[in-house]
């Protein structure tokens, strides 16, 4: 009998560790899903709220057109130690408003001067990607606001991009 006594202790004793093996097995389980959720789903719904929203911006820039300002043509050699290479732009200004454009006007040999300096500091191996020639915009944008005493450069268009080899 008291061996009886002994063997249902072991098992009540057995069947609560099981228990509790399977109560930390859960929450462990459950806890690996909500962070596979977190890490899988949220972050994706993130990135892809965060290129809408970059998307919805883009659309908003482009209806808000401000005054757009021909600079000119630019032949330019471009710093390619291989071999000459040449890069012809066209480069249009989109500004605030008139009163940016006059700014501009009186301006224009300065401006001209520093967007002619900077396209002889890129290579061609810049200019091939879009990278590069988004970093050219926003260069361009930089040092014309630089120029002007409130800025008022929006954004920057290449009507007109060549690169060529002699």
């Amino acid at each position: 009998m008291a061996d009886e006594m002994e063997l249902v202790e072991e098992k009540k004793g057995g069947s609560k560790k099981l228990i509790i093996f399977l109560l930390i097995f859960l929450v462990l389980l459950g806890a690996g899903g909500a962070a596979a959720y977190k890490f899988l789903i949220l972050d994706r719904q993130e990135d892809d709220e965060k290129k809408a929203e970059k998307i919805i911006n883009e659309i908003k820039d482009v209806e808000e057109v401000g005054v757009q300002f021909e600079v000119g043509t630019f032949i330019v050699n471009l710093m390619d130690r291989d071999a000459d290479r040449y890069l012809k732009v066209t480069v249009v200004l989109d500004l605030q408003d008139q009163t940016i454009r006059s700014e501009v006007d009186q301006r224009l040999p300065k401006i001209k001067d520093a967007i002619t300096t900077l396209l002889f500091t890129k290579s061609s191996a810049e200019m091939k990607t879009a990278e590069g020639i988004e970093l050219l915009k926003e260069d361009v944008i930089k040092r014309v606001n630089a120029i002007l005493p409130i800025g008022g450069v929006k954004n920057v268009y290449f009507t007109d991009f060549v690169i060529q080899t002699a």
